[in-house]
């Protein structure tokens, strides 16, 4: 009897996209969905009755960003970015993080590098398509 591992697709190819450009690679993408809950309670009840699901938020921790040669020889400047995607495109499908905007961005650097160490990103809308 042959075991067989259990493989969980991963990313083949993570970036940011800004005017449908691909303006920076990504190594590594941490994603974190949050939605918070509100509780509907009734006089008299020892419990909630209900809960209401409230707005989804989507912080991205993205760390050793590379910025493509376009986006350099355009000038484009990581702390200058707004309203941009992050596409995460995986065996099956593809995720891609829309209306983004940075929160933190903390650099590392070497010569003749454009790299930034981490970026922490809100996104406003995530879609998933088949690949």
């Amino acid at each position: 009897m042959s075991e067989q591992m259990i493989q969980f697709p991963t990313s083949s190819d993570i970036y940011l996209e800004a005017n449908g450009k691909k303006i920076a690679v990504v190594q590594n993408y941490r994603s974190v969905s949050k939605r918070t809950e509100k509780t509907i309670e009734a006089f008299g009840e020892a419990e909630p009755v209900a809960t209401i699901a409230s707005q989804k938020a989507y912080q991205l921790e993205l760390t050793r960003l590379y910025a493509t040669d376009e986006a350099i020889s355009d000038g484009i400047s990581f702390y200058d970015l707004e309203d941009f995607s992050l596409v995460i495109v995986k065996p099956d499908r593809r995720v891609v993080y829309t209306g983004c905007n940075w929160s933190r961005i903390a650099e590392t650097g070497q010569l003749s590098e454009t790299v930034a160490e981490e970026i922490t990103l809100v996104a406003a809308k995530r879609v998933e398509t088949p690949a």
